[in-house]
C-alpha cells in the first residue's frame, strides 16, 4: 500500500479514537473483556453519563463495539468489543507506549531545564 500525503487515511482511522474517553473505554474492553454501563461508568469517574453514552454510540456505529440488551426489568446492557475492533489492539497499544515515553521525554526535558537555569 502506497501512503502518500495527499491520500492520508490517518486523518479517517483518528476521526475514530479521538475523544478524550474512547481510548480509555477500548481499553477497558480490550483487558477486562465485556462491561455493563454502570462498570464502565464506576471505572471512569471524570465521565459523564451523557458523553458515555455518546462515545458508546459512536464506537458502535463504527462497528468497534458491540452493544447486547438483555429484555429484563431492570434492562441490562453489556458493551463488548467486535473482532472487528480487537484489530485495534496493536495500535492502542502503540500508541499507549509512545504517550508514555513521550510524558518521560518531556519530563527529562524539564529537568534539564531546570538545572541549566539554576
Amino acid at each position: 500500500m502506497e501512503r502518500k500525503p495527499d491520500n492520508c487515511r490517518v486523518e479517517d482511522a483518528l476521526g475514530i479514537l479521538v475523544g478524550k474517553w474512547k481510548p480509555v473505554i477500548l481499553l477497558y474492553l480490550l483487558q477486562e473483556g465485556t462491561k455493563r454501563f454502570s462498570e464502565l461508568k464506576r471505572n471512569m469517574p471524570g465521565i459523564t453519563q451523557k458523553m458515555l453514552t455518546k462515545q458508546l454510540r459512536e464506537l458502535e456505529d463504527e462497528d468497534i463495539i458491540a452493544r447486547v440488551v438483555y429484555p429484563q426489568v431492570p434492562p441490562k446492557v453489556e458493551y463488548s468489543m467486535t473482532e472487528y475492533g480487537r484489530s485495534l489492539e496493536p495500535i492502542l497499544e502503540a500508541m499507549h507506549e509512545w504517550g508514555a515515553k513521550h510524558t518521560e521525554h518531556k519530563m527529562e526535558k524539564q529537568q534539564n531545564q531546570l538545572k541549566s537555569s539554576s
